[in-house]
Order: C-alpha cells, then structure tokens, then sequence
C-alpha cells in the first residue's frame, strides 16, 4: 500500500473505530428497547438491534444480505484504489462509505444484527392508500426518522458526497468524450 492512501484509509478507521465504540457503549449500558430523550423528544438515544438494511428496512435473508454486504465492501475498496489520485473528493466519498460499511458489516459478523441509536423526530408523512393502474399501494406514514447510527451517517454522507462528485465533476465528463473520440 503506498502511503498517499494512509490518510483517508484512516478517516475510514477513525469511522470504524467511532461506530464501535458508540455501539459498544450503548449496548453494554442499555437495556435492547430502552430510550431517553436527549432533546426531549426530538432527539432520543434508543437502543435497538437491525437485522435488516439500513434505516431499519427490511430485507429477508440476513445470511445473504450480509454477503452482498461483504462483496461490496470489497468492491469499494478496491476502487478505491483504482482510481486516480486526482479525484480525492470522490475517493474520501468512498472510503468514508466504507468506513460506516465496515461498521455494520463487524455488527452482522459478530453479533448477527447492527446496534442502533440515534432516534429523531421526523415531520409527519402520511400517504393515503390507492391504486395505480393493476397496482395497490397500501399506504405509508411515518412521524419518527427510523433509528440508525454513526455507520449510516457515514454511508449517507459518502453517498450525497458521490452524487455531488457524479454530478459537478466536468472533468470526468471532458476525459469520457475524449477516449469516446480516441476510439473512433
């Protein structure tokens, strides 16, 4: 490994390490469904245990879930190194998606679920059932964000972070058309 990766392969270690430590720390002094308001209720630590994706969704088979995982974890790393040193937006927005997917990865390794905390209020959403076409929708609500912790900020904030870099980096789109033109 050449040391031009070793600082933003620790802002991936320093996610990692945090992620454990505020889960540890939770785990070994909450009781699984225990919660205080910190902000009254706006913002709530509660202690809950994901078997499914993040955010709480659920996916089913958790053995395969936590393969694909794996297998993604990898694959962001490994392009991580692939791409240029040039792009270090882009690759701090993938080493800090790894960071938070190693968090929950370790979680689903070790104890077969992810520790979750951090609970927040959230503005009432409320989608009425219909039918759209052949299709039932059954209807939606939502009035607290569901409960998630450092690993998924970190994949969100990695996410927006690529989206940003996708969406704004001309460069990129300048050097597609040039191989485009190169090759014909």
């Amino acid at each position: 490994m050449k040391s031009k990766h070793l600082p933003v392969l620790l802002v991936a270690f320093g996610i990692f390490i945090i992620d454990q430590i505020t889960k540890y720390m939770i785990k070994t002094s909450m009781s699984l469904h225990q919660s205080f308001g910190v902000i009254g209720d706006f913002f709530r630590i509660t202690y809950v245990e994901n078997t499914g994706m993040a955010f709480g969704i659920s996916i089913g088979e958790n053995v395969l879930f936590t393969v694909f995982a794996a297998a993604a974890s990898i694959a962001i790393l490994s392009y991580f190194f692939y791409i240029k040193g040039e792009h270090l937006f882009a690759r701090l927005a993938m080493i800090i998606i790894f960071g938070g997917a190693l968090g929950n990865l370790t979680d689903r390794i070790f104890r077969g679920s992810v520790v979750d905390f951090l609970d927040f209020e959230f503005f009432d959403i409320y989608i009425p059932q219909f039918d759209f076409l052949f299709i039932h929708f059954p209807g939606y609500s939502m009035t607290r964000w569901p409960v998630f912790n450092v690993a998924d900020i970190a994949v969100s904030v990695g996410m927006i972070m690529l989206m940003i870099f996708v969406i704004f980096d001309k460069e990129h789109e300048t050097g597609t058309e040039e191989i485009i033109a190169e090759n014909n």
